[in-house]
C-alpha cells in the first residue's frame, strides 16, 4: 500500500535579492527592506552542534519516537520544506543539517537561504528528503533551535541597524541559556553583532563587587590593586575594568587596563567619558540598553555597545515543518 500524508505544498517565493558587493569569495547582498544579508564570520563548530543535538534527542526521545515508529511504514520516506510564518533573519544551517541526519544518515537537505539573511513570512528556508520516521523525530528539536538562534538573529540586526552610521559594536553577554551558548552566540554573529568574552575563563572583567572586595572600599587603593593585577597578566589577556562614576575613570586608567565599560552612565555621563578616557582604552556601553536607547548611546561615541537581551529576551520565531510523504509501503497485515 502507498501512504500519502499530505500537508500544505503552496510554497510561497523566497524574496529576491541583489548583489551590493564582492568581499573575497563571501557575496553581500541586498534584502529588498534594505537590511543588509549577515555574514557570520567565525562558523559554528561541529563539535558543538554534536554535543547539542545529542542532549537534546537524549531528554526528547530517549527511547525512540513511539507514535513515528507506530504509526510510520519504516519504509516511508518523505520531504520535509522548513518554511517561516514570520519575517526574520535566518540562523541555523548547520543544526538543518545536522539534526536530520542524526537519526537518518542517508538524509538530503538543501538549505535554501544563507546564514544571516533575511526572509519574509511564507519563504521556504530548507528542504530535506529522508526516511519519514527519521524526520518525524528530528523535527521538534531542530524547530526549537532554529527558531530560538534566528529569533536572536533578528534581534541583534535590529540593534545594528539602530547603531548605522556610528563606530559603536553591538556585543552579546554571557546571559545565554545554558548549554546553548556556542548557538546563541553565533546566532548573534549572523544578526550582524560581535562577541564578548565567551566564559569566565577568556579574559578578565571586574566589575563592582570585584571592585569592592579588592579596595576594600578605599577608592584611593583602585589604581594600585589593578596595576598589580595587570602585571600578573600574560600579555595577550585582555583586562577590562566596569565603573559606575566618572570619578573612577582616570584611577583606571591609570593601571593600564584595555577597556572600560561605563555602566549604566546617563547619554551626558558617556560623552563625558568618551571624552576622559580620548582613546586610551575601548569604551563599552552597558546597562539600560534597549531598542528606543540604542541609537542614543552609539551616538556618544563609545566603541562597543553590550546587549543581554539579544540573547535573554528573545521570543522564538514561529517557523513550520511540512511534509510530504511521497512512497512506502505499509505491513499488510
Amino acid at each position: 500500500m502507498t501512504v500519502h500524508i499530505t500537508a500544505q505544498t503552496a510554497r510561497a517565493q523566497i524574496a529576491p535579492t541583489q548583489t551590493i558587493k564582492t568581499a573575497g569569495t563571501v557575496e553581500v547582498v541586498q534584502h529588498p527592506s534594505g537590511l543588509p544579508a549577515r555574514v557570520a564570520p567565525i562558523p559554528l563548530p561541529e563539535a558543538a552542534v554534536g554535543r547539542v543535538l545529542e542532549a537534546a534527542y537524549a531528554e526528547d526521545a530517549p527511547s525512540g519516537d513511539l507514535t513515528s515508529l507506530l504509526l510510520i511504514p519504516a519504509e516511508a520516506s518523505a520531504t520535509a520544506e522548513l518554511r517561516a510564518r514570520v519575517p526574520g533573519v535566518f540562523s541555523g544551517g548547520p543544526i538543518v543539517e545536522a539534526g536530520f541526519r542524526f537519526h537518518d544518515r542517508s538524509a538530503r537537505t538543501e538549505l535554501l537561504v544563507a546564514e544571516g539573511e533575511p526572509f519574509d513570512a511564507g519563504a521556504v528556508l530548507a528542504r530535506v528528503t529522508g526516511r519519514a520516521q527519521a524526520i518525524l523525530t528530528a523535527e521538534r528539536v531542530v524547530l526549537n533551535l532554529v527558531q530560538r538562534m534566528s529569533a536572536i538573529a533578528a534581534l541583534t540586526a535590529r540593534y545594528v541597524a539602530l547603531t548605522a552610521g556610528t563606530k559603536a559594536r553591538i556585543v552579546d553577554t554571557r546571559k545565554t541559556t545554558p548549554g546553548l551558548r556556542e548557538l546563541e552566540r553565533y546566532a548573534v554573529r549572523c544578526g550582524g553583532g560581535r562577541n564578548h568574552r565567551f566564559s569566565l575563563s577568556d579574559a578578565v572583567m571586574a566589575k563592582d563587587n570585584h571592585l569592592a572586595v579588592l579596595t576594600g572600599g578605599d577608592a584611593s587603593r583602585l589604581t594600585g590593586v589593578l596595576r598589580a593585577a595587570r602585571e600578573r597578566l600574560g600579555h595577550t589577556t585582555h583586562f577590562e575594568v566596569e565603573v559606575d562614576r566618572i570619578e573612577q575613570i582616570e584611577p583606571v586608567l591609570a593601571a593600564g587596563v584595555d577597556t572600560i565599560m561605563l555602566d549604566n552612565f546617563s547619554l551626558d555621563d558617556l560623552r563625558t567619558g568618551v571624552a576622559l578616557i580620548d582613546g586610551r582604552a575601548i569604551v563599552e556601553a552597558s546597562g539600560g540598553v534597549n531598542l528606543d536607547t540604542v541609537s542614543g548611546i552609539a551616538a556618544t561615541g563609545v566603541d562597543v555597545i553590550s546587549v543581554g537581551a539579544v540573547t535573554h529576551s528573545v521570543v522564538n520565531l514561529d517557523l513550520g515543518l511540512d511534509i510530504v510523504i511521497d512512497r512506502g509501503e505499509a505491513d499488510p497485515a
